[in-house]
Protein backbone atom coordinates (compact mmCIF):
# COMPACT_ATOMS: atom_id res chain seq x y z
CA UNK A 1 0.00 0.00 0.00
CA UNK A 2 0.66 3.62 -0.23
CA UNK A 3 0.73 6.18 3.02
CA UNK A 4 1.21 9.79 2.30
CA UNK A 5 2.64 12.08 4.79
CA UNK A 6 1.44 15.40 5.11
CA UNK A 7 4.14 17.52 6.51
CA UNK A 8 5.42 21.07 5.82
CA UNK A 9 8.87 20.39 7.57
CA UNK A 10 9.70 17.57 5.68
CA UNK A 11 12.14 17.44 2.62
CA UNK A 12 13.11 14.22 2.03
CA UNK A 13 16.41 15.00 0.09
CA UNK A 14 17.63 17.34 2.45
CA UNK A 15 16.72 14.60 5.39
CA UNK A 16 18.70 11.96 3.54
CA UNK A 17 21.68 13.75 2.01
CA UNK A 18 22.49 16.22 5.06
CA UNK A 19 24.81 13.51 6.08
CA UNK A 20 23.31 12.05 9.13
CA UNK A 21 22.18 8.66 7.18
CA UNK A 22 24.11 6.56 4.52
CA UNK A 23 21.91 3.92 3.14
CA UNK A 24 19.35 6.06 0.95
CA UNK A 25 19.46 6.04 -2.69
CA UNK A 26 18.57 8.65 -4.75
CA UNK A 27 16.62 7.28 -8.13
CA UNK A 28 16.78 9.48 -11.58
CA UNK A 29 13.20 10.31 -11.19
CA UNK A 30 13.61 11.49 -7.41
CA UNK A 31 12.23 8.19 -5.83
CA UNK A 32 14.94 7.76 -2.52
CA UNK A 33 14.95 4.29 -1.47
CA UNK A 34 16.54 2.78 2.01
CA UNK A 35 16.57 0.05 4.31
CA UNK A 36 15.83 0.54 7.83
CA UNK A 37 15.27 -1.92 10.57
CA UNK A 38 15.12 -4.91 8.23
CA UNK A 39 12.57 -2.84 5.96
CA UNK A 40 12.69 -2.07 2.15
CA UNK A 41 10.99 1.32 1.36
CA UNK A 42 10.89 3.40 -1.52
CA UNK A 43 10.04 7.20 -0.60
CA UNK A 44 8.62 10.13 -2.85
CA UNK A 45 7.88 13.86 -2.76
CA UNK A 46 5.01 15.95 -4.42
CA UNK A 47 5.34 19.53 -2.36
CA UNK A 48 4.38 19.30 1.17
CA UNK A 49 3.65 15.35 0.21
CA UNK A 50 5.90 12.24 1.30
CA UNK A 51 4.49 9.43 -0.26
CA UNK A 52 5.90 5.66 1.78
CA UNK A 53 5.46 3.24 -1.18
CA UNK A 54 4.98 -0.11 -1.05
CA UNK A 55 4.75 0.45 3.12
CA UNK A 56 2.94 -3.08 5.30
CA UNK A 57 0.16 -1.06 7.39
CA UNK A 58 1.37 -2.60 10.68
CA UNK A 59 4.87 -0.82 9.89
CA UNK A 60 3.26 2.59 9.38
CA UNK A 61 4.04 3.62 13.17
CA UNK A 62 7.60 2.63 12.58
CA UNK A 63 8.19 4.93 9.63
CA UNK A 64 6.39 7.98 11.27
CA UNK A 65 8.72 7.59 14.39
CA UNK A 66 11.91 6.54 12.11
CA UNK A 67 10.85 10.38 10.70
CA UNK A 68 10.74 12.00 13.72
CA UNK A 69 7.15 13.27 12.97
CA UNK A 70 6.06 14.01 16.02
CA UNK A 71 8.10 16.49 16.70
CA UNK A 72 7.43 20.18 16.10
CA UNK A 73 10.41 21.29 14.18
CA UNK A 74 8.02 24.53 13.05
CA UNK A 75 8.14 25.35 16.91
CA UNK A 76 12.18 24.91 16.80
CA UNK A 77 12.66 26.83 13.78
CA UNK A 78 10.37 29.90 15.58
CA UNK A 79 12.74 29.42 18.19
CA UNK A 80 15.99 29.59 16.26
CA UNK A 81 15.14 32.41 14.27
CA UNK A 82 15.75 35.15 16.60
CA UNK A 83 19.21 34.90 16.08
CA UNK A 84 19.70 36.42 12.10
CA UNK A 85 22.09 33.55 11.12
CA UNK A 86 19.96 30.66 12.12
CA UNK A 87 16.91 32.98 10.46
CA UNK A 88 18.74 32.38 7.20
CA UNK A 89 19.24 28.61 7.71
CA UNK A 90 16.06 27.79 9.08
CA UNK A 91 14.74 29.40 5.99
CA UNK A 92 17.01 27.56 3.67
CA UNK A 93 16.66 24.09 5.11
CA UNK A 94 13.86 23.72 6.63
CA UNK A 95 12.91 20.72 6.02
CA UNK A 96 15.60 18.56 7.82
CA UNK A 97 14.08 15.77 10.19
CA UNK A 98 16.60 14.25 12.75
CA UNK A 99 15.96 10.56 11.72
CA UNK A 100 15.29 8.59 14.70
CA UNK A 101 17.74 5.70 13.89
CA UNK A 102 19.06 2.48 15.23
CA UNK A 103 22.12 2.79 17.41
CA UNK A 104 24.13 0.15 16.56
CA UNK A 105 23.82 0.73 12.81
CA UNK A 106 24.90 4.41 13.66
CA UNK A 107 27.85 3.66 15.72
CA UNK A 108 29.50 1.53 13.34
CA UNK A 109 27.94 4.02 10.24
CA UNK A 110 29.73 6.84 11.88
CA UNK A 111 32.92 4.80 12.52
CA UNK A 112 33.15 4.18 9.39
CA UNK A 113 32.88 7.91 8.31
CA UNK A 114 35.77 8.94 9.98
CA UNK A 115 38.07 10.90 7.22
CA UNK A 116 36.32 9.52 4.63
CA UNK A 117 33.78 10.84 1.71
CA UNK A 118 30.00 9.99 1.71
CA UNK A 119 30.54 7.64 -1.61
CA UNK A 120 33.38 5.42 -0.07
CA UNK A 121 31.27 5.58 3.49
CA UNK A 122 28.23 3.92 1.67
CA UNK A 123 30.49 1.86 -0.48
CA UNK A 124 32.00 0.66 2.92
CA UNK A 125 28.63 -0.08 4.75
CA UNK A 126 27.04 -1.70 1.64
CA UNK A 127 29.94 -3.61 1.81
CA UNK A 128 29.33 -4.68 5.41
CA UNK A 129 25.61 -5.57 4.74
CA UNK A 130 26.62 -7.63 1.83
CA UNK A 131 28.77 -9.70 3.53
CA UNK A 132 27.36 -10.03 7.35
CA UNK A 133 23.62 -8.73 7.08
CA UNK A 134 20.50 -10.65 6.50
CA UNK A 135 19.06 -10.55 2.66
CA UNK A 136 15.88 -9.48 2.52
CA UNK A 137 14.84 -10.43 -1.36
CA UNK A 138 18.03 -9.40 -3.08
CA UNK A 139 18.86 -6.08 -0.61
CA UNK A 140 20.76 -6.70 2.55
CA UNK A 141 19.76 -5.55 6.16
CA UNK A 142 22.66 -4.23 8.74
CA UNK A 143 24.24 -6.90 10.30
CA UNK A 144 23.18 -6.77 13.92
CA UNK A 145 25.64 -7.13 16.51
CA UNK A 146 25.15 -10.55 16.97
CA UNK A 147 25.86 -11.37 13.53
CA UNK A 148 29.02 -9.58 13.69
CA UNK A 149 29.86 -11.10 17.15
CA UNK A 150 33.64 -12.72 17.48
CA UNK A 151 34.62 -10.62 13.77
CA UNK A 152 38.47 -10.08 13.34
CA UNK A 153 39.40 -7.29 11.35
CA UNK A 154 41.09 -9.56 9.11
CA UNK A 155 37.17 -10.85 8.92
CA UNK A 156 36.70 -7.27 7.55
CA UNK A 157 39.16 -6.97 4.87
CA UNK A 158 36.31 -7.35 2.15
CA UNK A 159 35.19 -3.96 3.53
CA UNK A 160 38.30 -2.48 2.74
CA UNK A 161 37.78 -0.06 5.34
CA UNK A 162 41.32 0.33 6.37
CA UNK A 163 42.49 1.89 9.76
CA UNK A 164 38.65 1.41 10.62
CA UNK A 165 38.57 -1.92 10.78
CA UNK A 166 40.04 -2.36 14.24
CA UNK A 167 37.49 0.41 15.61
CA UNK A 168 34.81 -1.75 14.42
CA UNK A 169 35.86 -5.13 16.00
CA UNK A 170 36.63 -3.06 19.41
CA UNK A 171 32.79 -1.51 19.23
CA UNK A 172 31.17 -5.25 18.39
CA UNK A 173 33.15 -6.46 21.42
CA UNK A 174 32.37 -3.20 23.32
CA UNK A 175 28.66 -3.18 22.68
CA UNK A 176 28.49 -7.09 22.69
CA UNK A 177 29.97 -7.33 26.16
CA UNK A 178 28.07 -4.41 27.89
CA UNK A 179 30.64 -2.19 28.58
CA UNK A 180 28.79 0.21 25.77
CA UNK A 181 25.53 -0.29 26.95
CA UNK A 182 22.72 1.47 25.04
CA UNK A 183 20.14 1.44 27.28
CA UNK A 184 22.37 2.73 30.07
CA UNK A 185 24.20 5.98 27.33
CA UNK A 186 20.20 6.80 26.69
CA UNK A 187 19.60 7.49 29.67
CA UNK A 188 22.40 9.44 30.19
CA UNK A 189 23.12 13.46 29.99
CA UNK A 190 24.93 14.12 26.64
CA UNK A 191 28.05 14.86 28.70
CA UNK A 192 28.44 10.93 30.48
CA UNK A 193 26.89 9.64 27.42
CA UNK A 194 29.87 10.66 24.88
CA UNK A 195 32.44 9.69 27.81
CA UNK A 196 31.06 6.01 27.83
CA UNK A 197 31.00 6.21 23.85
CA UNK A 198 34.65 7.47 23.89
CA UNK A 199 35.37 4.13 25.66
CA UNK A 200 35.30 2.80 22.15
CA UNK A 201 38.54 3.05 20.59
CA UNK A 202 38.71 5.34 17.75
CA UNK A 203 35.40 7.33 18.80
CA UNK A 204 36.12 10.56 19.28
CA UNK A 205 33.48 13.72 20.42
CA UNK A 206 32.14 14.16 16.97
CA UNK A 207 31.66 10.44 15.96
CA UNK A 208 30.18 10.21 20.28
CA UNK A 209 27.80 13.47 19.46
CA UNK A 210 26.83 11.77 15.80
CA UNK A 211 25.61 9.14 17.37
CA UNK A 212 23.72 10.98 20.40
CA UNK A 213 22.31 13.52 17.92
CA UNK A 214 21.18 10.70 15.26
CA UNK A 215 20.76 7.50 17.23
CA UNK A 216 19.61 8.62 20.94
CA UNK A 217 18.05 12.23 19.77
CA UNK A 218 19.60 13.84 22.43
CA UNK A 219 19.02 17.20 20.56
CA UNK A 220 21.80 19.94 22.54
CA UNK A 221 24.30 16.65 20.88
CA UNK A 222 26.44 19.25 18.81
CA UNK A 223 28.63 17.26 16.53
CA UNK A 224 31.88 19.13 15.09
CA UNK A 225 33.13 18.93 11.95
CA UNK A 226 35.38 20.63 10.11
CA UNK A 227 32.73 22.39 8.22
CA UNK A 228 31.12 23.33 11.78
CA UNK A 229 34.48 24.33 13.00
CA UNK A 230 34.48 26.88 10.28
CA UNK A 231 31.02 27.57 10.76
CA UNK A 232 31.46 28.28 14.78
CA UNK A 233 34.64 30.54 13.59
CA UNK A 234 33.24 32.70 11.42
CA UNK A 235 29.70 33.69 12.63
CA UNK A 236 29.78 32.12 16.89
CA UNK A 237 33.52 33.02 18.18
CA UNK A 238 31.49 33.62 21.26
CA UNK A 239 29.62 30.52 21.12
CA UNK A 240 26.16 29.35 19.96
CA UNK A 241 23.45 31.70 20.77
CA UNK A 242 21.03 31.26 23.57
CA UNK A 243 18.12 30.25 21.62
CA UNK A 244 20.03 27.11 20.74
CA UNK A 245 20.26 25.88 24.20
CA UNK A 246 18.32 22.48 24.20
CA UNK A 247 18.10 22.17 20.43
CA UNK A 248 22.10 22.67 19.24
CA UNK A 249 21.76 19.72 17.35
CA UNK A 250 18.78 20.87 15.20
CA UNK A 251 20.53 24.20 14.78
CA UNK A 252 23.74 22.15 13.68
CA UNK A 253 21.30 20.46 10.95
CA UNK A 254 20.28 23.96 9.89
CA UNK A 255 23.65 25.40 9.93
CA UNK A 256 25.63 22.71 8.27
CA UNK A 257 22.98 22.16 5.44
CA UNK A 258 23.02 25.99 4.78
CA UNK A 259 26.78 26.73 4.77
CA UNK A 260 27.82 24.05 2.61
CA UNK A 261 25.00 23.90 -0.03
CA UNK A 262 23.65 27.64 -0.05
CA UNK A 263 25.28 30.05 1.61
Amino acid sequence: MEHIIHNANFDIRRTFLCGQCFRWKEGADGLFSGIVGGKYISVSQNGSEVTLHNVQEQDIPFWEDYFDLGTDYAGFISTLSADEMLNKACAASSGIRILRQEPFETLISFIISQNNNIPRIAGIIGRLCENFGTDIGGVYAFPTVEQMSGLTAEDLAPLRAGFRAKYIVDAVSKVNSGIVDFDGINSLPVAEAREKLKLITGVGDKVADCVLLFAFHKLDAFPKDVWVKRIMAQYYPDGLPECTKGIEGVAQQYLFDYVRNLA
